[in-house]
């Protein structure tokens, strides 16, 4: 386990804002972070790479330019900055002895990443709705799923999520942290910073579960609400093929989706021992490294319409 220079007795005062904290990551073996850091890196390019093609192939095809792909679209932006808030810095210390990150940087990561994790909560809710309309009531799809709205509901799932964001960094921010300055995860995040103050940080955690969880949990029952109308209408399909396929798209939208919302409601909203809180870390990396690369698979890749846009600029480059 590395060891910080220049030790203080950290309960003799508050934190200051020109002090720092010691993100103690996942492992401190020097193997295992070495094995991390070859995975943690490859995902991550695999992330940004899969992200920025379907952002790419959306904007080039014409025939993309519909609501469906405008969300997916923007949950690839969202996806590529959502994960490159924390995934750089937690490469950077697998691979050096100091560790550190300002006050001012910590608060700074937590925000941003709370705030885009946060709007893809309502982003996710905002496309299982699309999908509900889009099959459930396809006549009025067009009419309801216009440009305006389309942009009113990318809009909305921002502003929640930024603003929920901001009362949980202020909130936190606020704490006095003088227990210790080590944090023992590979992010900065709200449970682990809790656990540095000396304060009662109960009406912390009140607030984290009141507000955090209309955002998520509000957000997991509307998708799930959504998926079980959509469900009743594919039952109802008399094709084979027809309902083989619409149960495909969706379960695989489902089970990302529960991948997602379950790991971020274990982590954020339900309470657990300290044995438990080390198992949390882990599930952490589900929803902050592996769902960001996950979803361009299900929602695009495994898409028909987007495989023949796929296959349509594979030839374009070859016949150049």
């Amino acid at each position: 386990m590395f060891t910080h220079s220049s030790p203080r007795t950290w309960t003799e005062k508050n934190l200051t804002y020109e002090e720092e904290f010691i993100l103690l990551g996942l492992v401190t073996a020097p193997l295992p972070q070495m094995v991390l850091f070859v995975m943690f890196s490859a995902i991550y390019a695999l992330t940004i790479t899969g992200n920025l093609m379907i952002i790419a192939i959306i904007k080039q095809e014409s025939h993309l330019h519909k609501p469906m792909y405008f969300f997916l679209a923007n949950l690839s932006f969202l996806e590529v900055f959502y994960t490159s808030t924390i995934t750089p810095k937690a490469l950077r210390n697998l691979l050096q002895e100091s560790k550190s990150i300002s006050f001012v940087g910590c608060f700074t990561q937590m925000y941003f990443f709370v705030a885009l994790g946060g709007s893809e909560c309502v982003l996710l809710t905002v496309m299982a709705y699309d999908r509900y309309i889009a099959i459930c009531q396809p006549l009025f799809y067009s009419t309801r799923m216009n440009p305006s709205l389309c942009v009113q509901l990318l809009c909305l799932s921002w502003v929640i999520g930024f603003f929920n964001s901001l009362v949980h960094t202020v909130y936190t921010a606020m704490l006095p942290f003088c227990k210790d300055h080590v944090i023992r995860h590979f992010f900065c995040d709200i449970p682990s910073l809790l656990k540095l103050s000396c304060r009662d940080t109960y009406s912390n955690e009140l607030v984290s579960i009141f507000v955090g969880g209309i955002v998520i949990v509000g957000g997991f029952m509307l998708t799930l609400l959504s998926y079980i109308y959509i469900l009743k209408v594919v039952l109802r399909i008399r094709s084979e093929n027809g309902r083989q396929k619409a149960f495909s798209t969706c379960g695989s939208h489902l089970i990302v989706v529960t991948i997602f919302f379950g790991t971020v409601i274990l982590t954020y909203i339900l309470p657990g021992s300290d044995s438990y809180n080390e198992q949390k870390k882990v599930l952490s990396v589900m929803y902050s490294v592996m769902t960001p690369l996950i979803n361009p698979i299900i929602y695009s890749f495994r898409n028909a319409d987007f495989q023949k846009a796929i296959k349509k600029r594979i030839s374009h480059r070859r016949f150049r």
